[in-house]
């Protein structure tokens, strides 16, 4: 049997509205009620009915997030930073990923509009500007990962990859390095053209003008792939990086079926420090992106956005740093 708040109240002795403020911790009240209140709402197995929330408030308590696909494991830590504070805040979470599809990614928007998110963060370099305009023409708030300057309905977080590869440059330097190679991400992939610029123009101001610079789609099988024009090359170089970790270990794959020995002839370095980073042997040195934080952080630029009169957005800063393991040895003389 489904119950009704008013139900709810009857049982507990107090009004609806007292109800629905214990429910929604929009008022004090004192503890003795609510304690009344949430053992009704426990006995009964009653939850808040959202539509219902809708009619009465003009608003939903749904926010969306957007991701690439749920398969990657960049990605899981991020939703659950940003579902978690969702949910302890009282919304719900509606998520999508674009699969990198142009026509999936124009459905989404679609769908996030007809189903009156309040705000959404994308998570994910699939929409430009233009697309993201659309939300904001529809007054859904929006944050975004390094695609645009905040502003009304609008803020954005800047992942500062550059700290942490300029730290990583550093440590390889340091290990008598002089030759370097570097394995991008997709071309046309914002973030990957972001790695991709801080590891050439880090790596020409020590010395390393690296040779070959490639680009390739983020996966294990792709990373394999692009170590065949660092095996032509007319010289190896003595470390290899990586614009993704999944990268990285199809590197270290395709080098050590070729003979090639790590890190005692090819050091590996990665970005993003997925959960299973650690498990790669060697172990990989990687650029650690604090992806849960992100998604924590996704979540509180939104809700304080959504909670100012003008909702005027905010620029918010995520450092990344260098994680040092068994892929990162001495160069080879």
């Amino acid at each position: 049997m489904t119950y009704t708040m008013k139900e709810v109240a009857r049982r507990a002795g107090v009004s609806p509205a007292t109800v629905s403020r214990v429910l929604n911790k929009t008022h004090y009240i004192s503890a003795d009620t609510q304690d009344r209140v949430l053992r009704v709402v426990k006995e009964l197995n009653y939850f808040k009915n959202v539509h219902a929330r809708r009619l009465s408030t003009g608003q939903s308590d749904l926010l969306g997030l957007v991701i690439s696909e749920i398969a990657n494991p960049y990605f899981p830590e991020i939703i659950r930073g940003f579902q978690a504070a969702a949910w302890d805040s009282h919304w719900d979470v509606l998520l999508c990923n674009t699969e990198y599809s142009p026509s999936r990614t124009e459905a989404i928007l679609n769908k996030l509009i007809q189903s009156d998110v309040r705000g959404v963060a994308i998570m994910t370099a699939s929409l430009n500007g233009h697309q993201t305009d659309e939300l904001s023409a529809a007054g859904i708030g929006l944050v975004s990962c390094n695609l645009r300057p905040s502003g009304k309905l609008v803020s954005n977080i800047s992942v500062n990859y550059t700290r942490g590869i300029l730290q990583a440059i550093e440590h390889v330097v340091a290990l008598g390095h002089r030759s370097a190679a570097v394995i991008a991400g997709p071309e046309k992939n914002r973030t990957a053209a972001t790695i991709r610029h801080a590891l050439v123009s880090g790596l020409k101001k020590q010395g390393l003008d690296p040779a070959p610079v490639t680009s390739t789609n983020y996966g294990v099988d792709a990373g394999a792939s692009a170590v065949h024009a660092i095996l032509s090359a007319p010289r190896l170089p003595t470390v290899v990086f990586c614009g993704s970790d999944l990268i990285a270990m199809g590197a270290m794959s395709a080098l050590e079926a070729a003979g090639v020995r790590i890190p005692e002839d090819v050091s590996i370095v990665g970005i993003d420090d997925v959960a299973f980073a650690f498990l790669a042997r060697p172990p990989l040195t990687t650029i650690r992106v604090p992806r849960e934080r992100l998604g924590e952080m996704a979540f509180e630029a939104l809700d304080k956005m959504l909670k100012l009169k003008r909702r005027k957005g905010s620029d918010y800063s995520l450092d990344t740093e260098l994680i040092v393991r068994k892929s990162t040895g001495p160069a080879k003389q």
